[in-house]
């Protein structure tokens, strides 16, 4: 039986990509692990990340992005509207398939016991690992936050860690681990600055003050928006459904007088709960699941002889990605996609033609070019969402406050940072593309000739994907102010451009 982990680590640091890029790639690294989703929120400070896998491979990856968060996260320097303990904050491990929520207990203590051996990082467990009752509750631990923990760690045993030393580690402090069901975190944007009401509306919906079951929630200040947000988790949403959430907010927010700006999903979401809300709002009659196309047909997939899954569904969701009205992913993505697909040309190429009698002669040189190409490849797939990262870390820092000289300069500085990554990303793109390009030329002299229109496909991607980059690195060039790096980054880029004319 398939054995599947859901872990959705949470970081303090929303605000430069490169950051989180190298959290993300540490634990994308780890053999059996699958990223699903990476949000960054500037406001919040904070980046969560939803990864799937193998029980153990999951753990390990966790473990790993814990480290490179420590490593790059100064908690001392860190503020944002979201509470925080530790570099990483929080992480849950959640059962999805052929795993228990008691498995996922074990797996959060084996994970805790290393996040302290390796780092010295104290952690404290939640929801279904804690070991005491009061901390099944998140808010508990998190009170004070790292600053107030870390005076109150040393003084009052109550808030010792559950493994560890009572002390925070200086600039990481301390990770919250635990296991738990899925939850929806679900945010909903009042179109007022006035985060007072957002706290009146959160105090009155959450569970702990005598709302709606199973769900909490706080009210934070959207700085860059000037907007007040009602941030919320749902911890069940079959009980407390999405839909029901919305419109006890909304009518909240009406007796105070404002309106509801919209709302967010952070991280994923269960198909199911959207059915629900689809099936509350249609008022449909008799509904049922199994009306759902991609339901219908994921069922007469799984049976008995059943098909391979269709081609086109495996990329229809990236394709549905770029194809929303939102700014990412983007060019510097698509362009990413191309050049792995070029790269996963020039491998399956080289695999083949290395089993063939025939190129015998050539097959160390076939082999090794294929673990090349498959190298390329995934470095390319992880830069679709860093290029998509880049741009955000552009919005974020155009979102700076810019009241007087100090802010403004702040925020002009910050804003040059940030292109200059936006720079970077796409530049990276262009150099693997162009080397996957003069690659796949050299692979044509040893492969067998009935693939050869395999690797000519293979080099149009790789120069549609350098070409494309190379777009995005020349309207970011632009914008930056620093002539010196701009005249070095242009001869770059023309030079890079020539070698897949």
């Amino acid at each position: 039986m398939k054995r599947l982990v859901e872990c959705v680590p949470n970081f303090s640091e929303g605000r430069e990509a490169a950051k989180v890029d190298a959290i993300v790639a540490a634990m994308r690294d780890v053999p059996g692990v699958y990223v699903l989703d990476r949000q960054m929120d500037a406001d919040h400070n904070r980046s969560v990340v939803t990864l799937a896998g193998e029980p153990d491979a999951v753990r390990e990856a966790a473990v790993r992005g814990v480290g490179i968060a420590a490593e790059l996260i100064d908690l001392t320097r860190q503020t944002g509207a979201h509470p925080r303990v530790g570099a990483t904050d929080v992480v849950p491990f959640i059962p999805i398939e052929g795993v228990t929520i008691e498995d996922c207990v074990a797996l959060a203590k084996i994970a805790a016991r290393e996040i302290w051996d390796r780092y010295r990082i104290p952690v404290y467990l939640y929801e279904a690992a804690a070991q005491r009752p009061e901390r099944a509750n998140l808010e508990n631990i998190r009170r004070g936050q790292f600053e107030g923990l870390r005076e109150e760690v040393r003084q009052n045993p109550d808030r010792a860690p559950d493994i560890g030393e009572p002390i925070l580690h200086p600039t990481a402090g301390a990770t919250v681990v635990g296991a738990r069901k899925f939850l929806i975190a679900y945010n909903i944007n009042l179109d007022t600055p006035d985060v007072a009401i957002a706290k009146r509306i959160a105090k009155t919906i959450r569970f702990s003050s005598g709302g709606l079951p199973y769900v909490k929630a706080m009210g934070v200040p959207l700085l860059a928006r000037s907007l007040a947000q009602v941030s919320m988790n749902l911890t069940d949403f079959e009980q407390t459904p999405v839909h029901l959430v919305f419109e006890t907010v909304r009518r909240e927010a009406e007796r105070e007088g404002v309106g509801v700006a919209g709302s967010e999903i952070v991280g994923l979401i269960p198909k199911r709960a959207i059915e629900m809300t689809a099936d509350f709002y249609l008022r449909l009659e008799n509904f049922s699941p199994a009306q759902v196309f991609e339901n219908r047909l994921e069922e007469s997939l799984g049976g008995a002889g059943a098909s391979p899954t269709p081609l086109a569904s495996l990329v229809q969701p990236f394709i549905d990605a770029v194809a929303e009205a939102k700014p990412t992913p983007g060019g510097g993505s698509v362009s990413a996609l191309a050049g792995a697909l070029s790269a996963a040309l020039g491998q399956m190429v080289a695999g083949i033609s290395a089993k063939k009698k025939s190129l015998a002669v050539h097959v160390v040189a076939l082999s090794e070019m294929a673990r090349q190409f498959q190298a390329a490849s995934k470095v390319l797939a992880a830069s679709i969402d860093r290029d998509a990262a880049s741009y955000q870390g552009v919005l974020a820092a155009h979102r700076l406050p810019r009241e007087g000289p100090e802010d403004q300069r702040r925020r002009d500085a910050a804003i040059q940072q940030a292109l200059r990554s936006g720079v970077e990303a796409p530049f990276d793109i262009a150099r693997n593309a162009v080397e996957i390009y003069d690659k796949l030329g050299q692979l044509q002299s040893i492969a067998g000739p009935s693939m050869y229109s395999d690797i000519r496909v293979g080099r149009l991607m790789a120069a549609a994907a350098a070409r494309g980059a190379l777009e995005n690195v020349a309207t970011n060039l632009d914008a930056i102010t620093d002539a010196s790096f701009v005249s070095r980054a242009r001869e770059e880029a023309r030079f890079l451009e020539s070698r897949v004319s």
